[in-house]
């Protein structure tokens, strides 16, 4: 950008090509694109609207092409050195190509066909504009090198058991040739095993021959090569997405950062290309404490500051008194109730006081039975 002489196209296009109803716009199109390419596979509707095909997908082509030429002319450099941008402008070389052709010749008809087939790539350009699939390619693209790790460990589990199983279950007269005669044909049969497709099957035909223990040899196998390895294929994928989403949110909030800065450094710049007073920011500063005073009002922006949360923190507080009123009145019923039970217990003692007073004694002066009783 900075060895560009048309800034204020570059702008234009720039704000055209990254605004997000260019994005919906080609996402629509793409998934048009798709629609025509299946609706192209019935030989009837094909035949019937051969000249509405042909245009939409001349119409399409050229939106991939205009598309193609703006990616190009916002960034001609890392265009080329992305791989996937790479891939897409292969795709599009591609789908021009049919129309070099002569399509009316019975000779070509096959090629024609086989390089129609190959537009359907061009629906992977909706990688591009969803974010998911671009952070779950990139995670993919990430985790080849672990995932090999896994396939060769698991190529050398299958070479193990293949050999195993040759020699045990390959004899060609009391054995089972057609699936364990050969290294490849054992290969083949421990791919399904660790597939778990049809296993049943294979395990049958080793039950008929009277090969019990081969359940052994079948149950360890899938053991380890199918809840094993695949599932540690799996895990060695998801933990790399991860990792790349992670890297993506960081990434996202450095940038977020960074344009922020980036604002804020523009806005002190107009403010001092407004103000030719000050060669600084700290000049202006400096110059700008020394007006305030302590009346002056500030106007405040932010958030605890605002109004709709100043109306909130109130409502809050005026609940929260409302609370306290209530727990205060419960505590005085408490109290109440508490004193009421006080009192009735004091009258009923002095009661049962006065009552004892009153009783006459008995005449040699001890107290009678009753009084021992109570």
């Amino acid at each position: 950008e900075l060895w560009r002489t048309d800034t204020d196209l570059y702008k234009f296009i720039e704000q055209l090509f990254y605004h997000p109803l260019f994005k919906s716009f080609m996402i629509s199109i793409i998934t048009l694109n798709a629609i025509f390419l299946a609706v192209e596979t019935d030989y009837k509707v094909r035949y019937e609207s051969n000249f509405f095909l042909e245009v939409a997908d001349l119409i399409i082509l050229a939106i991939y092409t205009t598309e193609f030429l703006l990616n190009v002319y916002l960034d001609p450099i890392q265009y080329w050195k992305d791989g996937y941008k790479r891939f897409d402008a292969a795709v599009l070389f591609i789908a021009y190509l049919p129309y070099t052709i002569d399509r009316s010749d019975p000779k070509m008809h096959h090629t024609a066909t086989v390089l129609k087939g190959f537009q359907a790539l061009r629906v992977l350009k909706l990688i591009y504009y969803s974010s998911g699939m671009s952070i779950l390619m990139a995670a993919l693209g990430h985790t080849a090198k672990n995932v090999i790790y896994v396939l060769v460990l698991l190529f050398l589990l299958m070479f193990i058991f293949a050999i195993l199983g040759h020699g045990l279950y390959g004899n060609p007269e009391t054995g089972d040739p057609q699936n364990w005669g050969t290294l490849a044909a054992a290969f083949f049969t421990l791919f399904s095993l660790v597939t778990v497709d049809g296993w049943t099957d294979l395990q049958e035909e080793l039950d008929n021959r009277k090969f019990y223990s081969s359940r052994t040899f079948t149950i360890v196998f899938i053991l380890l090569g199918f809840f094993v390895f695949f599932n540690m294929f799996i895990g060695v994928v998801i933990m790399d997405i991860q990792e790349k989403l992670k890297a993506e949110r960081h990434a996202a909030l450095i940038s977020k950062k960074h344009g922020i800065l980036k604002r804020q450094q523009e806005e002190i710049e107009d403010v001092l290309s407004q103000t030719n007073e000050y060669k600084t920011f700290d000049e202006m500063v400096v110059d700008f404490k020394k007006t305030l005073l302590h009346s002056d009002p500030v106007v405040l922006e932010e958030f605890c500051c605002s109004l709709p949360f100043i109306d909130l923190y109130l409502t809050s507080l005026d609940r929260q008194d409302a609370t306290i009123y209530k727990l205060q009145e419960l505590y005085y019923e408490i109290v109440a109730t508490l004193t009421t039970l006080l009192h009735e217990t004091d009258t009923k003692s002095l009661q049962a006081l006065q009552a004892l007073k009153a009783k006459p004694s008995s005449p040699t002066g001890s107290p009678t039975t009753g009084d021992r009783n109570t």
